[in-house]
C-alpha cells in the first residue's frame, strides 16, 4: 500500500519520464537545501553586510560583540523571514537551471558523449546564477536594509526608533519612495557577483567530487559531499565578494543618509578612493567563514532529497558528478 502511495506521490510532483523527473527534481530539492543553507548561515551574514556597508564596525568579533550587546540574538536575525522565501525560490532555480542547462548540453553534444565537460559544468552554473537575479534582488535588498538597521526596539524615549518595522514594511518602504526599481537597485553588480561566482561553485564542486571518488566507483562517500560543498562554497564567495561590496553599498545608498554614488562605477571609483582596494576583499574571511558550513549543508540536503525524489526513499545514493 505505502509503495503505491508513493509511486503515486513521484508520478504527481515529479513525473512520469525520467527527464521529467529531473527538471522538477532538481528545483524542488534546491528550494529546500536554500532554505537550510539560510538558516545555518543569517547570523555570520548579518555581520558580514554591516562589516560591508558601515564604518563603526572595524571587524568580525568586534561587530558580532557590538551587535549583541545592542540588540540581543534578535540583531543577528533581522529580516531573516523573507530572504528565508526567496533564496528558497532562487535556490530553486539555481538548481534546476543548472541541471537543465546540463542536459541540454549534452543533447547537443550528442547523449552518449560521456559525463559533460567541465566548460559545460562552468557555464551551466553561470547560467543558474545569472537566472535568478530576477527573483533574487527584491529579497536581497530588503534583508541587507534590515541588516544594516542597528537601531533596536528595546531603545527608550530619547533613542531613534528603526526606519523598517520588518520585512513587508521594509518592501512597500522601497517601493513607495523609489518605485518597483528601487527593488533591483544593486542588480547589475548582483549579475557580475553571481554569474562567475555560481559558475566557479559548481565547477569546484564538481572537480572536487571527482577528485574524492574512489577508483571502481561512480559517486563520493557522504563525507567527500560534504567537504566538496564546503570548499565550492568558499571558492565561489572568493570570486564574488568584491562585487558583493559594491552591490551592498548601492543597496544602501540613500537610506539612511544623503546618496553618495552617482552610479555602479561611481561607487567603485570611489570606494577605491576613500578606502582603497583592499576594502573589497574586507568581508572575504567572514564570508568563507560562513560559506563552508552553509554550503556543505546545501549540497547534502540538495543531494539527498533529489535522489529521494528520483528513486524513492529506499535509494538515497551519493551524488551525480554531471548530467548522465
Amino acid at each position: 500500500m505505502l509503495e503505491e502511495e508513493w509511486a503515486h506521490i513521484r508520478q504527481l510532483y515529479i513525473g512520469h519520464s525520467p527527464s521529467d523527473r529531473m527538471h522538477i527534481a532538481d528545483f524542488v530539492s534546491g528550494s529546500f537545501a536554500g532554505a537550510c543553507g539560510v538558516a545555518v548561515g543569517y547570523p555570520l551574514d548579518t555581520v558580514k553586510v554591516r562589516i560591508q556597508t558601515q564604518k563603526q564596525f572595524t571587524g568580525i568579533w568586534q561587530c558580532a560583540a557590538a551587535t549583541f550587546s545592542k540588540e540581543g540574538v534578535h540583531g543577528f536575525f533581522k529580516g531573516m523571514s523573507l530572504p528565508v522565501t526567496t533564496i528558497s525560490m532562487t535556490s530553486s532555480v539555481v538548481f534546476g537551471t543548472y541541471r537543465n542547462c546540463l542536459q541540454c548540453l549534452s543533447q547537443a553534444r550528442g547523449g552518449g558523449c560521456g559525463p559533460n565537460t567541465k566548460l559545460e559544468v562552468f557555464l551551466s552554473g553561470m547560467a543558474g546564477g545569472i537566472a535568478q537575479i530576477s527573483v533574487m534582488s527584491p529579497g536581497d535588498i530588503v534583508k541587507v536594509r534590515l541588516q544594516c538597521q542597528t537601531e533596536s526596539k528595546r531603545g527608550g524615549i530619547n533613542v531613534p526608533k528603526p526606519k523598517y518595522h520588518g520585512p513587508v514594511h521594509c518592501l512597500l518602504s522601497i517601493i513607495k519612495e523609489e518605485g518597483f526599481t528601487g527593488l533591483y537597485r544593486g542588480a547589475l553588480p548582483l549579475i557580475l557577483r553571481d554569474g562567475p561566482s555560481y559558475a566557479t561553485y559548481f565547477l569546484t564542486y564538481t572537480t572536487i567530487c571527482e577528485w574524492l571518488t574512489d577508483s571502481g566507483k561512480k559517486r563520493p562517500d557522504w563525507s567527500g559531499v560534504m567537504l566538496a560543498g564546503g570548499i565550492a562554497g568558499m571558492a565561489g564567495w572568493t570570486v564574488g565578494t568584491p562585487m558583493d561590496v559594491i552591490k551592498a553599498r548601492l543597496q544602501m545608498d540613500g537610506a539612511r543618509e544623503t546618496k553618495r554614488y552617482k552610479g555602479f562605477f561611481h561607487c567603485i571609483t570611489e570606494t577605491v578612493r576613500v578606502e582603497g582596494a583592499r576594502v573589497f576583499f574586507r568581508s572575504l574571511g567572514i564570508n568563507c567563514l560562513r560559506a563552508f558550513p552553509v554550503n556543505m549543508v546545501v549540497f547534502v540536503t540538495y543531494e539527498v532529497l533529489t535522489s529521494f525524489l528520483r528513486a524513492g526513499p529506499d535509494s538515497i545514493d551519493p551524488p551525480r558528478l554531471g548530467f548522465e
